[in-house]
């Protein structure tokens, strides 16, 4: 497992080591102290992942068109 604080992780980190996490616990082979912790911190990059990909949507909606839909740009995030 990765020691990088998870609100540090970038999108690809997150998904990377959640995976692992999953892995790990469905292999079933892990002590239940460390299933815990497991579990805990595979919670922390699944909100991170979720927060990323809400982020990136909020981009991606404010790309603006002209009236055929073509983009003709972006917006700022805050109009």
């Amino acid at each position: 497992m990765n020691d990088t604080p998870v609100e540090k992780m970038s999108f690809e980190q997150a998904m990377a080591e959640l995976e692992q996490v999953v892995n790990r616990l469905e292999n079933g082979d892990v002590p239940l102290e460390e299933s815990i912790t497991l579990y805990e911190r595979g919670a922390s990059l699944k909100a991170r992942c979720e927060e990323q990909l809400k982020a990136a949507e909020e981009k991606v909606a404010k790309i603006t068109q002209a009236a055929d839909g073509t983009p003709t740009g972006t917006a700022p995030l805050d109009e």
